[in-house]
C-alpha cells in the first residue's frame, strides 16, 4: 500500500466486494426460482380452474444460469490477483447488470395471469449488488492481497546430488515407505 492507505483497507475492500457479489448473486438466484406469475385457465363447469405457475427461471431461462455464474465468479475473486482479478471484476459487473435487467424486465413485463412483483424486484436488487461487487473489484482489485503461497502448487525442485535409482516395488511394511515411493513416482502396489 502506498501513500496514506491503511494496512487493512485492501483486505476490507476485498471482503466487501466478495460479500456483495456472493450475496447479490445468491439473492438473484433465489428470487429467480420463486413464482413470478400464476395463470388460471377456466375449464368446463364441474372442473376447477387449472392453475399454472411460472418462476423467473421459467420465464427467463438465462436468469438463474447467470446468477450461478455470478456466484462462482464471486468465489473466484479470492483465487485471482492483479489484472486477472480486475478482468474478473468487470465480467462480474456485466453479469450483475444482465441479472438486474432480467429483474427489471420481470417488473415491467405483462406476463399472463396474476403477477407477483416482489421476486423480480429482489432479482433486480441482487443483480445491482452483484454488479457493485464486480465494479469494486474491477476498479480496486489489483492492489488487494492475494491468497498465500500455501494454496499454490509447489514447484518441482531437482535434487542437487545424485539420486538413487528406484529399486522396484516397495518391499517394506511401513506405510511411510509406500508414501515415499509415491513421492518418487513409483507404484508401490506393483510386484
Amino acid at each position: 500500500m502506498t501513500g496514506g492507505a491503511r494496512p487493512g483497507a485492501g483486505r476490507r475492500e476485498l471482503t466487501y466486494a466478495v460479500l456483495l457479489s456472493l450475496a447479490g448473486a445468491g439473492l438473484a438466484l433465489w428470487a429467480a426460482t420463486r413464482t413470478w406469475s400464476v395463470e388460471l385457465t377456466v375449464r368446463p363447469t364441474p372442473l376447477p380452474p387449472e392453475r399454472t405457475t411460472h418462476s423467473g427461471g421459467g420465464l427467463l431461462p438465462w436468469l438463474p444460469a447467470l446468477a450461478v455464474v455470478g456466484l462462482a465468479g464471486g468465489g473466484a475473486v479470492l483465487a485471482t490477483r492483479g489484472r486477472l482479478r480486475q478482468l474478473l471484476g468487470a465480467l462480474l459487473a456485466l453479469l450483475g447488470v444482465a441479472v438486474a435487467v432480467g429483474g427489471g424486465y420481470g417488473l415491467l413485463a405483462g406476463f399472463a395471469g396474476a403477477v407477483n412483483r416482489q421476486w423480480p424486484a429482489l432479482c433486480l436488487l441482487g443483480g445491482l449488488m452483484a454488479a457493485a461487487g464486480g465494479l469494486l473489484t474491477a476498479l480496486r482489485g489489483r492492489g488487494w492481497p492475494a491468497m498465500g503461497a500455501r494454496y499454490e502448487r509447489p514447484s518441482r525442485v531437482e535434487p542437487a546430488g545424485p539420486v538413487a535409482a528406484p529399486s522396484g516395488p516397495v518391499a517394506g511394511r511401513r506405510t511411510t515407505e509406500a508414501w515415499d515411493a509415491l513421492d518418487r513416482g513409483e507404484d508401490p502396489t506393483v510386484s
